[in-house]
């Protein structure tokens, strides 16, 4: 059962680790006066060390002292308690500290953490993966092959014909963005893209029928008008969704979207709170939310999100990378297991080395994933195993068009 729940749970000690098992992570240590240890992720990615500085120079000073058990508590004083609020640095922190304390928490009472959310709805989580190429025979054996592991749902992406590198498509094998002491600058034209898309869905659709889920990325590429003609060609293949079509910053532009297509729609990988898609969400311009817990506050901020989504019929579709760890999995799959309108979980997998940091109990069967019933997130982190992992400068990529202009990545 752990130790007594009535029992003092003042925190006693917290501590920031940044490693590097194949890629970076942060992580958040916050161990209890009494000897519990609760984790939590900070990653984010290409900006790591700014979310380690938050934590350890501003929040770990304000949190020792308080009682563990006080999560909204804490969140609504790290959160309100400042002036400077929102943003990817800030949240991802707060976030942090947040699925700690529900870590924690679990521990004491001997419960998983999707118990505590008022138990599970589900029995398992549908989970999707990327399939990609650098041509279309290359991406229909990715496809098969995430078939074949028992996926359900795929999000397909591709390398398009007069462009040298593209979102989502790695040189070798799985794809990591993040790379190298500096940016690489990657190259793009709409024209080519709008032109492509459309015939690589329909060859996926004829290869593999009409029931597996079709899944594709935009990644913040399209203006408006130019996301509508997309969706609209993409309609006879039935897509799951069609994902981050335009920079979201401004909500309305979503309005446009939805005038031209029925093509379901899915954004918000980059959001950090409820006002970065209170419209979009009230005004029913998306149907899936894909916030992650590490970027939008934690558990307790991103359930008020789902729970303003399952009042307007938008479910959810969280993001789930190789950049948010096994620890912001994990919480994300809790959540997933708990709330009424859940749609689909983001899986990549961790690369090689992650596993000698971060041991879990998630499983993935037919499809689904769980994240097991140990008390808790159902994680172990290894501080000794971390330290022979030093952080390493990655960045994400940079987008230039083909006339040399900056754009969207």
């Amino acid at each position: 059962m752990g130790a007594d729940y009535r029992a003092s749970m003042r925190i006693s000690d917290v501590r920031v680790v940044v490693c590097s098992p194949g890629r970076n992570y942060v992580t958040l240590v916050v161990e209890t006066e009494d000897g519990i240890i609760g984790i939590g992720d900070a990653t984010l990615n290409g900006r790591e060390l700014a979310v380690a500085a938050y934590l350890s120079e501003h929040l770990a000073p304000l949190l020792v002292g308080r009682d563990a058990r006080r999560i909204t508590d804490t969140w609504e004083y790290l959160y309100r308690g400042s002036y400077w609020r929102r943003g990817p640095v800030t949240m991802a922190a707060i976030a942090a500290v947040d699925v700690a304390l529900w870590d924690i928490l679990g521990k004491v009472t001997g419960q998983p953490v999707h118990q505590l959310l008022g138990g599970a709805v589900r029995d398992g989580v549908m989970a999707y993966t990327h399939a990609s190429g650098r041509d279309l025979d290359e991406l229909e054996a990715s496809f098969a092959a995430h078939l074949d592991e028992g996926y359900l749902a795929v999000r397909a992406q591709c390398a398009v014909p007069g462009l040298d590198t593209v979102y989502g498509v790695g040189a070798r094998g799985d794809y990591e963005p993040a790379s190298g002491e500096l940016p690489d600058e990657e190259t793009w034209e709409t024209a080519h893209y709008l032109e492509f898309v459309p015939g690589m869905m329909a060859r996926l659709r004829q290869t593999f029928g009409p029931t597996v889920h079709l899944l594709h990325d935009a990644h913040h590429r399209l203006t408006p008008i130019e996301a509508g003609r997309l969706g609209a060609a993409l309609e006879p293949y039935r897509m799951f969704w069609l994902e981050d079509p335009t920079p979201a910053e401004d909500q309305t532009a979503f309005r446009i979207i939805r005038q031209h297509t029925t093509t379901p729609l899915a954004v918000g990988e980059v959001f950090n709170t409820v006002w970065d898609c209170h419209e979009l969400i009230t005004n029913r311009w998306i149907d899936y939310i894909r916030c992650a817990v590490s970027h939008a506050g934690g558990i307790t901020h991103l359930r008020r999100i789902y729970a303003l989504a399952e009042t307007y019929g938008v479910r959810t579709g969280a993001h789930g990378p190789s950049d948010v760890s096994p620890i912001g999995h994990a919480a994300t799959l809790h959540l997933d297991l708990a709330v009424p309108n859940f749609g689909v979980q983001e899986r990549m997998q961790h690369p090689a080395g992650t596993e000698e940091v971060f041991r879990t109990g998630i499983s993935f069967d037919d499809g689904y994933l769980h994240p097991g019933t140990a008390p808790g997130l159902g994680v172990v982190f290894d501080e000794e195993a971390a330290a022979r992992f030093p952080y390493q400068r990655r960045y994400l990529p940079v987008n230039r068009r083909l006339d040399g202009s900056v754009h969207d990545w």
